[in-house]
């Protein structure tokens, strides 16, 4: 799958027909995208990482849907009628507010689309003892979105949740294969499993985790499953364009993907590569306003 040329700036896409767009507060979005990208080959994406703000995960609600309305705005700004939130903390604090308050005002036509419920939909099908682990940020913790979301559908699962502030930048400064990370990775997995022997099913509620999922696979008890996120959130992107073929018809398909970062775009696309299996190369935009 080829990257796209550069987009120049100040040149939107097609207002007709454009990319899907992709956000996060980093470089974690970035396995999500990896996941739609094998789900739907021929779409064309564009991913935008505030790099420059990362991370999310402490920040205040207000300052975290600021943050990530902008950067929405700017998506919309590239003529994107689509975007995935691919940031458990923006979807967190943000989404329904953009939602519900944002996008009448913007567009009432275009899509704001978040992680964590295509993630909470799956638990009901995998859990057995109706006990469910969460691995996540601090903020994601703090929001209490994934209890909440989950209760909704599954009002008989109870959720037990572990931040785990080290993971990130373990990932970010390409120290998931340390002994470092087998610590840290150790630490939370058996905090969680102390809080409830009986959880059967755990959630990576961050989008940089699938990096870690071989060795908390590893320290988890055999019956465990644990749930990445990239599979099922391309599996239900791919359902949500089945189900609704007027928005399909707003985004492009010639299998491309830019990349946008708020930060140093050599620093991104040399980070990046921590992600993914291809060289990249990102441009630098501002989406303060």
């Amino acid at each position: 799958m080829a990257s796209s040329p550069i987009l120049s700036l100040g040149s939107p896409w097609s207002k007709e027909a454009a990319p899907i767009g992709i956000f996060d507060s980093g470089y974690g979005g970035l396995t999500i995208l990896n996941e739609i990208r094998k789900e739907l080959p021929l779409y064309d994406f564009l991913y935008l990482g505030d790099n420059a703000r990362t991370p999310y995960g402490t920040r205040s609600f207000d300052v975290v849907y600021k943050f990530t309305l902008q950067c929405v705005e700017y998506l919309f700004g590239q003529g994107c009628h689509l975007i995935i939130l691919a940031c458990n903390t923006a979807s967190a604090k943000a989404l329904r507010t953009i939602q519900q308050n944002d996008l009448p005002k913007i567009d009432p036509s275009r899509r704001v689309l978040g992680v964590i419920r295509p993630t909470v939909e799956e638990v009901g099908k995998l859990t057995a003892t109706n006990h469910v682990g969460l691995f996540a940020t601090s903020g994601t913790v703090q929001s209490n979105s994934y209890p909440l979301e989950i209760h909704k559908i599954y009002p008989d699962v109870r959720v037990v949740s572990e931040a785990c502030p080290m993971w990130v930048p373990l990932i970010e400064n390409n120290e998931f294969q340390s002994p470092g990370a087998d610590y840290f990775v150790r630490k939370h997995t058996h905090n969680l499993m102390k809080q409830d022997e009986r959880i059967d099913t755990v959630i990576l509620g961050c989008t940089h985790y699938p990096l870690l999922k071989e060795k908390i696979e590893k320290e988890l008890p055999a019956h465990v499953s644990v749930i990445s996120q990239g599979e099922i959130v391309a599996r239900s992107l791919a359902e949500y364009l089945h189900r609704h073929p007027e928005m399909d018809k707003k985004c492009t398909k010639n299998g491309t993907c830019s990349y946008l970062t708020t930060e140093n775009p050599g620093k991104f696309s040399s980070s990046a590569s921590v992600f993914l299996s291809e060289e990249i190369t990102a441009r630098h935009v501002e989406v303060e306003i």
